[in-house]
C-alpha cells in the first residue's frame, strides 16, 4: 500500500483556519494540526504545542465543524467527499436549526399584541420545524448506523459534546409548537398526544444529558482555563426547557395528585437547570473577563445566555398561571402566580444587560471578519426565549412596556432567523457546512492589546 499526504485547510470549529496533514499507509493514519494564519497570526501570540496530536483513522475529524472547509488533494489523491460522506458528518449541533425555527412559531403563537396574519405564519413555521426534525432524525439515525465510531466520538470531543443538548431541546419545541401553533391543521387532540410524546422523549433525554455531559466534563474532557464557552449550558438547559413546555400539558391533564406531580416535578427540573446554567455563566464571566473572547465564529455562543435566563422567565409565568387551573389551592396558586413577576422582573434586567454586552462583541467581532458558521444560530433560539419571557411578564404584570419590548424583540428574531436561515441553505447547497469537519487545535481567548 502506499504512502500518501492530504492537506486540508479549514475554517476549524469555530471559524479560525488551521491545516490538518496526516501521513500512513491504509486506513491507519496518524493525525496532526498545525494552526494556519487564524488567531494566533492576527494577535501576535505565540501559541504553545504547534503541533496537536489527534486520534487514528477517519473518526480524528470529530470537531464540530461550525465553519466552511476547503479541502485540496495531492495530484493523484481521490476526492474524498462522496454524498454518503456528506450526509454522514451532520452531528447534534445541527438540532439548534430546529430550535431556532420552532421557537420563531412559539414566540408568534404567545406573543401579547395582534399582528394580522401572524397566527397563519406562525403555522407555516411550525410545518417547516417538524419537518426539519423529522429529516434530521432520519439523517442523524443513519449516521449513528453508517458511523458508529464517528458519532461516539462526538461525545468525546469536548466541544461537540454539549450540543447534544440541542436535540431533546428541539423535540420538546416542536412538540409545544403543536399546541400552540399546530392545533387547527392537525387537531387539539392530535396535537396534544404529539406533544405528549415529544415532551416525553425531550424530558427524558434532556435530563440524560443534563448528567451526562457534566460528568463526562469532570471525569474525561481535558478543558483549558479559558475553554468555557455559551456551548457548556446546551445540556443542562434542556429540563427548563422541560419545566416551561411542560406547563403548556397541564390543563389537558386531570385534575388530582397526577397534576399535582407534574406541576411541581416541572418546578423541580426548573430548578436544577436554573441553578447548573449560574454555574457556567460565572464561568463564561470569568473568562471573558480574564481572558478575553476567541474573536472565532465561537463569539455568537455567548447568546446561549440568553436561554437559560428567557426560557426561565417563561417556565415561571407558564407555571404560575397553570398553578391557577387548579392543579393546588388558591392561596399557593396566587404564590407561583406572584413568583413569576418576583423572579422574572430582575431575571430579565440581567438578561437586557447581557444582550447589550452581547451585541456589542458580536459586533466587533464581525467587523474583524467573523466567517458564518452554525454557531449563527444562537442568535435565535435563546433570543426568541427572551421574547416568550417578555411576553409572560406582559401577561402577568399588564404593562404596556413589556408588550412593547416583546414585539420589538420578536421583529428582532424574526430578522435575525431570516438571515440565519437563507445563509444556511446556501452554505448547505454549497456544501460548506457539510463536508467533512477537522480536527483542531484549542481556541485561544485574548483581549486587545493597550493602546
Amino acid at each position: 500500500m502506499r504512502t500518501f499526504r492530504r492537506s486540508i485547510t479549514a475554517g476549524s470549529v469555530f471559524g479560525s483556519r488551521s491545516t490538518l496533514t496526516h501521513h500512513g499507509r491504509g486506513g491507519n493514519l496518524p493525525y496532526a494540526v498545525r494552526p494556519a494564519g487564524g488567531l494566533a497570526a492576527r494577535t501576535g501570540r505565540r501559541r504553545t504545542g504547534a503541533q496537536v496530536a489527534a486520534p487514528r483513522g477517519a473518526e480524528a475529524n470529530s470537531a464540530l465543524g461550525f465553519s466552511a472547509m476547503a479541502v485540496t488533494n495531492s495530484p493523484g489523491t481521490p476526492s474524498p467527499h462522496t454524498r454518503v460522506e456528506v450526509l454522514g458528518n451532520i452531528g447534534p449541533n445541527w438540532f439548534a436549526s430546529v430550535m431556532g425555527t420552532g421557537i420563531v412559531a412559539v414566540a408568534g403563537a404567545t406573543l401579547p399584541v395582534h399582528v394580522v396574519g401572524l397566527r397563519a405564519f406562525t403555522q407555516v413555521v411550525w410545518v417547516i420545524a417538524a419537518a426539519l426534525l423529522l429529516a434530521l432524525i432520519v439523517l442523524v439515525g443513519g449516521h449513528w448506523l453508517r458511523h458508529p465510531t464517528v458519532a461516539r466520538s462526538h461525545a468525546r470531543n469536548p466541544q461537540m459534546a454539549h450540543f447534544y443538548g440541542a436535540a431533546p431541546m428541539a423535540l420538546m419545541t416542536v412538540g409545544a409548537d403543536a399546541v400552540l401553533a399546530g392545533g387547527p391543521l392537525i387537531g387539539e387532540r392530535l396535537a396534544v398526544d404529539l406533544d405528549w410524546v415529544l415532551w416525553t422523549a425531550g424530558t427524558i433525554g434532556g435530563l440524560f444529558t443534563a448528567v451526562s455531559i457534566p460528568f463526562l466534563m469532570f471525569t474525561q474532557h481535558r478543558v483549558e482555563p479559558d475553554a468555557a464557552f455559551g456551548g457548556w449550558l446546551m445540556p443542562v438547559v434542556p429540563p427548563m426547557v422541560s419545566a416551561a413546555t411542560g406547563a403548556l400539558l397541564l390543563p389537558h391533564m386531570p385534575a388530582g395528585s397526577g397534576r399535582e406531580t407534574m406541576l411541581y416535578g416541572c418546578y423541580a427540573m426548573f430548578g436544577l437547570s436554573f441553578v447548573a446554567s449560574l454555574n457556567i455563566i460565572a464561568m463564561i464571566w470569568s473568562r471573558l473577563v480574564l481572558y478575553g473572547t476567541s474573536g472565532t465564529a465561537r463569539v455568537p455562543t455567548l447568546w446561549i445566555v440568553l436561554g437559560p435566563l428567557g426560557q426561565s422567565i417563561t417556565a415561571a409565568g407558564l407555571l404560575g398561571a397553570a398553578a391557577a387551573t387548579g392543579a393546588v389551592d388558591h392561596e399557593l396558586a396566587e404564590t407561583m402566580q406572584a413568583f413569576a413577576i418576583i423572579f422574572g422582573v430582575p431575571v430579565w434586567g440581567f438578561a437586557m444587560l447581557w444582550i447589550a454586552l452581547s451585541t456589542a462583541l458580536t459586533v466587533r467581532t464581525l467587523r474583524r471578519g467573523m466567517p458564518f458558521a452554525l454557531t449563527w444560530w444562537s442568535l435565535t433560539f435563546p433570543v426568541g426565549t427572551f421574547v416568550t419571557g417578555t411576553s409572560q411578564l406582559a401577561l402577568h404584570t399588564h404593562l404596556p412596556a413589556f408588550r412593547v419590548a416583546a414585539a420589538a424583540a420578536y421583529a428582532g428574531l424574526l430578522a435575525t432567523w431570516v438571515l440565519v436561515a437563507i445563509r444556511t441553505v446556501r452554505g448547505s447547497l454549497r456544501g460548506n457546512l457539510l463536508n467533512l469537519p477537522p480536527s483542531s487545535a484549542p481556541f485561544k481567548a485574548s483581549k486587545d492589546p493597550v493602546p
